[in-house]
C-alpha cells in the first residue's frame, strides 16, 4: 500500500519515527510530508532514511511533478497524520493549503487518518472540538488522543497513541476503503446516531459475573461505518477491548442497567435520529450481590452448590420503543441472536421478536458453535416492520462484519425522518 505520512509540528513527532518504522516493517511503501514546524523537531535525513524516499515540505520543490496534487489524488491509498497539532486540525478543516501537507489533505481521494497530538486545554478548547467535528462529518477519521503524561509535566487527554495503535487504526481506515467526500454525499452528514456495542457483566460477588460471549466487533462495524458515513457516532460499549473507530466517542458500560442509563440519557437529549442495539444485553441478573467471594463448602460428602437467584433486566429497546410512543425518531434497531427450537426456525423466532419489541428494523444473527460470537464473519437476516411475513428477508452473508454494518445502514440511512 502507498501511504503518505504526514508529520506536524509538535514534540510527538519523534513518535512517527516508530510510526513509520512498523509501516515499511510490514511492506508499505510511505512518502513522509512534515510541516517545516516538524523538522525542527526530527530532520528530513531522518525521514529520508526510514522511508528510503526523498522528503520534503514544500509545494515549490520538484514543481514539473505537482506534488501538492499528485500524492494525495493520485498516489497515495492512504493519508496518515501523526501528529496532528491544533494548528493542522484548524488548517485541514477549513481548507487552506500552505504548504505540502496541507495541499495533500485538500486534494486527496483516499481515505485520511489524523492521530491528534497536543495539550489537553488545546484539545478541549471549542474551536478544536468544532474542527475535529467538521472534520468527521466530511469523512476524515479523526482519533481520539490518549490521556497520560504530556510535555512537561502536565498530564491528561492530548497524548498521542501508541504508533502501533495508529498503525492498526490506519490499516482499518484503509481496509474501509472509504475515500474522503464531500459533506453531501454522505447519507449519516448531520446525523447523531447510537450504537450499543459488546456484552454486559452482572456481578455475582467481587470476582465472578454472568456474562455472555459477545465480541463486540459487529458493534463496532457499525459504529465505524456510521462514523465513515458523516454521523456523529455515540458508541456505548460494554466491556469491549477492541481499538475505538476512528471519528466515534465510547462510552464504557458494564451492567444491563448502567447500559440502559447511558442510551436513555442519550436518546433524552433529544438530538438523536437512530439507535442500533447490537449489544448482548443479559437477561437476567442475579438478585442479590454478595460483598465478598462465594466460597464453596468443603465438608466431608458436602458437595452442595449455593443457588443462585434471579431478576430480569429491563428490556431496553422495549423501553425505547415505549418511550418513543407514536414519534417516529430515533428509528430504533434491535438484533437478535437466535438459532432456531422446537417452537420455530430462525426467521419465525426473529419476526415474532421484532413484533414483541416493536422497533422499526430486527437484525437476526445466526448464532451457534463457531457462529457469529467472536468470528469475524457472520450471517444476517435484515426484517423490517410492516414486512409480510411471506416477504423474504434481505440475507447478508457469511460476509465480514463490516459488510454487514454497511448493510444495515444502506436500509437504514433512507429510513431516517
Amino acid at each position: 500500500m502507498r501511504i503518505v505520512l504526514g508529520v506536524a509540528g509538535g514534540i510527538a513527532a519523534y513518535k512517527a519515527c516508530s510510526v513509520l518504522r512498523l509501516l515499511t516493517e510490514a511492506g508499505h511503501q510511505v512518502t513522509v510530508v512534515p510541516t517545516a514546524a516538524a523538522l525542527h523537531f526530527v530532520g528530513a535525513a531522518t525521514w529520508e532514511a526510514l522511508s528510503g524516499r526523498p522528503v520534503s515540505a514544500d509545494v515549490w520543490d520538484d514543481v514539473p511533478a505537482v506534488p501538492h496534487v499528485r500524492l494525495g489524488r493520485d498516489w497515495a491509498d492512504l493519508v496518515l497524520v501523526a501528529p496532528a497539532t491544533a494548528d493542522l486540525l484548524a488548517r485541514a478543516a477549513h481548507g487552506l493549503a500552505d504548504d505540502l501537507l496541507t495541499n495533500t489533505l485538500l486534494t486527496a481521494r483516499c481515505p485520511v487518518l489524523l492521530a491528534p497530538a497536543m495539550h489537553t486545554e488545546m484539545w478541549t478548547h471549542p474551536a478544536t472540538v468544532a474542527n475535529v467535528a467538521l472534520l468527521r462529518e466530511r469523512g476524515t477519521h479523526v482519533l481520539d488522543p490518549a490521556s497520560g503524561r504530556l510535555t512537561g509535566q502536565d498530564t491528561g487527554p492530548g497524548r498521542l497513541p501508541d504508533p502501533e495503535d495508529i498503525v492498526e487504526a490506519a490499516m482499518a481506515a484503509a481496509a474501509a476503503g472509504t475515500p474522503t467526500r464531500q459533506i453531501e454525499d454522505l447519507d449519516l452528514a448531520g446525523r447523531h446516531v447510537v450504537v450499543s456495542a459488546g456484552g454486559t457483566r452482572e456481578p455475582l460477588d467481587p470476582v465472578r459475573y454472568l456474562g455472555n460471549r459477545s465480541s463486540g466487533k459487529q458493534g463496532y462495524a457499525l459504529a465505524a461505518a456510521a462514523s465513515r458515513r458523516g454521523a456523529r457516532v455515540s458508541l456505548v460499549s460494554a466491556n469491549v477491548t477492541l481499538p475505538v473507530p476512528p471519528g466515534c466517542e465510547v462510552l464504557p458500560v458494564g451492567t444491563a442497567l448502567e447500559l440502559e442509563q447511558q442510551v436513555g440519557s442519550l436518546v433524552s437529549a433529544g438530538d438523536v435520529d437512530a439507535v442500533v442495539m447490537a449489544a448482548a444485553v443479559a437477561d437476567f441478573r442475579p438478585a442479590t450481590y454478595a460483598g465478598s467471594k462465594i466460597k464453596k463448602t468443603h465438608g466431608e460428602g458436602d458437595d452442595s452448590a449455593p443457588t443462585i437467584e434471579l431478576v430480569r433486566n429491563p428490556d431496553v429497546l422495549a423501553g425505547l420503543v415505549a418511550t418513543r410512543g407514536t414519534a417516529a425518531a430515533p428509528y430504533l434497531v434491535g438484533f437478535a441472536a437466535e438459532t432456531g427450537d422446537a417452537t420455530g426456525d430462525l426467521l419465525t423466532l426473529a419476526r415474532a421478536k421484532l413484533a414483541r419489541k416493536g422497533c422499526d428494523l430486527l437484525v437476526a444473527n445466526e448464532v451457534g458453535v463457531d457462529k457469529t460470537f467472536g468470528q469475524d464473519e457472520s450471517t444476517v437476516h435484515v426484517l423490517r416492520r410492516g414486512d409480510s411475513p411471506d416477504e423474504d428477508p434481505l440475507t447478508v452473508g457469511p460476509a465480514s462484519k463490516d459488510d454487514v454494518a454497511e448493510a444495515v445502514w444502506d436500509v437504514v440511512a433512507p429510513a431516517l425522518p
